[in-house]
């Protein structure tokens, strides 16, 4: 077993404010469907804001979702899921992350923050994965990464 702790950014990430590149993200999930199977779908991103500061701790993330999109390829489910009996997104229209801390675990990042949904705060962590650093063709630098939770 290898351990490698992580005290700062990848060196190809500069600090700063990035901000999520919305048509380039989402936001998945999967739920159990009768104990049987699981349901996937997303919820698009619509704002997204990556602080990186000169350390994980002066780092910060916010995202804004819109419930309204949800997507799990039945028009019908998602109709029932956009009620009252679920997200009532016409009295919810967004939900939020907010980080409250960012720190390293091995090569990952952990992202602690609270998610909003239907006006109810929970805590969550991201694991998140970085994936890259690149100047597109354009001259504009990208970063990628990838976060999970359960």
């Amino acid at each position: 077993m290898t351990t490698t702790t992580t005290t700062a950014l990848p060196p190809a990430v500069r600090p700063g404010t990035w901000v999520v590149e919305t048509s380039h993200s989402r936001a998945g999930f999967s739920v159990r469907h009768a104990g049987i199977s699981k349901v996937h779908g997303t919820v698009d991103i619509t704002h997204g804001e990556i602080v990186i500061g000169d350390t994980l701790e002066a780092s910060s993330v916010v995202a804004t979702l819109d419930p309204a999109t949800v997507d799990t390829k039945d028009a019908k489910r998602d109709a029932h899921l956009r009620s009252a009996d679920f997200f009532e997104t016409d009295a919810h229209p967004t939900w939020e992350f907010r980080s409250t801390a960012v720190r390293a675990d091995g090569e990952d990042f952990l992202i602690d923050g609270e998610l909003t949904i239907r006006g109810v705060t929970r805590p969550v962590t991201l694991r998140t994965t970085f994936e890259g650093a690149a100047t597109d063709p354009f001259g504009t630098e990208r970063l990628g990464a990838t976060a999970t939770t359960e």
